[in-house]
């Protein structure tokens, strides 16, 4: 039963953010922010800043422990926010239970610890028979020492007295919940009816959609009635310079020199391809397989990879091959006809020990300089110091910075983290190299104001105004169309006859657009008949010429998982819809910017 021990761990982790990080440890006594400082208030409830650091640092160790790497500033931030999102939801939901008069009894939650374990105990193989949970074996280890020695039963009461009554309320808020066979049916006809269309469209040009005039009294009306699309992401301006880690020619040339010598290394028996592949290989996956990348055809592969494997004959071992992911060793081990199966070992390119020391060097005069510095003047000395070119760079808050046509990561968590406008990042560095930013402007998230979005509302309008002026020539060709027909129309007036379809109701039309009125009228319409059908981007004049119904019969036989489906996305929407709704009329008094900025201002000083 100590095999299960190690599982137990991620369930520890849920159930519980931990309280043992004391203020000591925070790093914040004489800083003006204490482990009780207050970080928001939810409804007046204030959330203290050790409980958010605390479930902070554990998420951070758990992804860290996961991808065996540090996190940068821009994950860092990710999992601030998922923590932050957590303690709000937590305390709104216990609100939300006092609220409803939710409770929680000790038997429910000795029943529920015995006979309904948390998900992740199903999948421990300890306690599985044949492949299957086994509750008998779940019974035993619940009476074992090492469940009393690892407190299990402890964490099932913490786990289950938050489970429990969230599992109360989200009953309560989908009893109601039902699809009628009507709904069902019109559900499976706008995936499965379709359609085919001639059509005629009649679209702005640019001149037409610069002529429309919209006021600024239409432009704030648009405003006021779409109120919940004005709100963007923080954006900030930076200055940034790198010292690259870029290999040479001879970094090259070494890598390919170390290749052929483990090649005459393998061909003259001193070692196995297997065991170069485990002692050399950077491909991690292959690597502990001695380099196995199993058996298949082609279409596995990178081509350049690909055609050097499938010419080796079985046991033969390739000369260094070149891809996107480095230089390459390759043995066929196995050939029955199209079917392959090959070893590889890979080597990366990188600098010889002296070009990384001079890299290494040149980044921390660098950051020796300028890093976290609060002149802007600084960064603007050392670069010139040492030559480095300044590009600017705009970022949007929660978006990978680019830079050089690559992302690096950190330097919009860094912008976003409290920094002031002018203060220098600390040096960040990834496999390409070394990063150094300089904060030049910052222009905070949330609802935009008027002003912020006029350009796109107005342009956004002087469309719609184009395409309805277009109405009277659409209603001119369909008055042809109906005397002729729509090919005789459009070729009179010098227009171009277009065909969709098939096509549902429910996919993107090529050439009309998503779920708009020329939708609706390619299905309305009776089959050959022509219609007008304006929308926000054009006016289509359009002929269905065939149309395919859906099967009642087929519908039938399919209803009841067709209905199950839709009960279990309807209730996960009303459950997400209720979340949603809680914590936008909750009242939210978020402080962490401010207590990030004054952080960052104590440690500067």
């Amino acid at each position: 039963m100590r095999g299960v021990a190690k599982y137990i761990w991620f369930f520890i982790f849920i159930a519980f953010i931990g309280g043992f990080l004391l203020a000591d440890m925070s790093g914040l006594i004489g800083m003006g922010v204490s482990p009780t400082t207050t970080v928001a208030k939810v409804n007046g409830e204030e959330i203290p800043y050790i409980q958010w650091e605390n479930l902070t640092r554990s998420l951070v160790q758990q992804q860290e422990q996961q991808s065996g790497r540090s996190l940068n500033f821009d994950e860092r931030r990710q999992v601030e926010e998922q923590a932050f999102s957590q303690i709000v939801s937590d305390i709104l939901l216990q609100q939300e239970y006092e609220r409803r008069g939710i409770r929680v009894t000790d038997q429910e939650i000795i029943d529920a610890a015995r006979f309904s374990p948390p998900p992740q105990f199903y999948n421990t193989p300890e306690l599985q028979t044949d492949g299957r949970f086994d509750p008998a074996k779940y019974q035993r280890f619940l009476e074992s020492p090492v469940a009393r020695q690892q407190g299990l039963l402890a964490q099932l009461e913490g786990y289950y007295r938050a489970e429990l009554p969230r599992n109360k309320l989200f009953s309560q808020l989908i009893s109601d919940v039902w699809v009628s066979d009507e709904k069902l049916w019109q559900d499976f006809r706008d995936a499965r009816d379709s359609t085919s269309v001639t059509f005629v469209a009649f679209r702005p040009s640019a001149a037409e959609i610069e002529a429309a005039v919209v006021t600024d009294a239409e432009a704030r009306a648009y405003y006021k009635k779409y109120d919940d699309r004005w709100v963007a992401p923080g954006r900030a301006v930076l200055s940034i310079v790198s010292v690259g880690r870029t290999p040479t020619a001879a970094d090259t040339a070494a890598t390919v020199a170390r290749l052929r010598a483990l090649r005459a290394e393998i061909t003259s028996g001193g070692t196995s391809f297997e065991d170069a592949a485990r002692r050399e290989s950077v491909d991690s996956v292959s690597a502990p397989d001695g380099g196995d990348l199993g058996r298949g055809p082609r279409g596995r592969f990178v081509s350049e990879f690909e055609d050097a494997a499938f010419a080796l004959r079985a046991g033969q071992v390739s000369e260094p091959v070149r891809t996107q992911f480095g230089w390459h060793l390759i043995q066929a081990t196995e050939r029955k006809g199209d079917t392959l199966a090959v070893r590889h070992l890979l080597l990366s390119v990188q600098q010889s020990d002296s070009a990384a020391t001079a890299t290494d060097r040149r980044a921390d005069s660098l950051a020796s300089y300028a890093a976290g510095a609060s002149e802007a003047a600084r960064f603007d000395t050392i670069t010139t110091r040492l030559g480095l070119l300044v590009s600017q760079v705009t970022v949007v808050d929660g978006q990978t910075a680019q830079y050089a046509a690559r992302p690096v990561g950190g330097v919009t968590g860094w912008a976003f983290s409290g920094a002031s406008v002018g203060e220098t990042s600390d040096l960040i560095d990834d496999a390409e190299g070394y990063y150094l930013a300089r904060l030049d402007s910052l222009t905070p998230g949330g609802e935009q104001p008027f002003e912020a979005v006029k350009a796109d509302i107005v342009t956004a309008l002087k469309e719609r105004k184009a395409a309805e002026a277009l109405v009277a020539r659409g209603e001119l060709l369909l008055a042809e169309a109906r005397a002729t027909s729509l090919e005789a129309a459009a070729t009179k007036a010098g227009l171009t006859v277009e065909t969709a379809g098939p096509f549902t109701r429910l996919g993107f039309v090529q050439g009309i657009g998503f779920y708009n009125q020329a939708v609706g009228a390619a299905f309305g319409l009776p089959v050959g008949s022509v219609g007008l059908a304006p929308t926000d981007e054009a006016v289509i004049v359009l002929r269905p010429d065939a149309r395919t119904e859906a099967s009642r019969e087929a519908f039938d036989t399919q209803k009841g998982t067709q209905r199950d489906r839709a009960l279990e996305s309807m209730r996960e929407q009303r459950v997400r819809s209720f979340l949603e709704d809680l914590q936008a009329s909750a009242m939210i008094d978020d402080r962490r910017a401010a207590i990030n900025a004054q952080l960052r201002k104590q440690v500067i000083e």
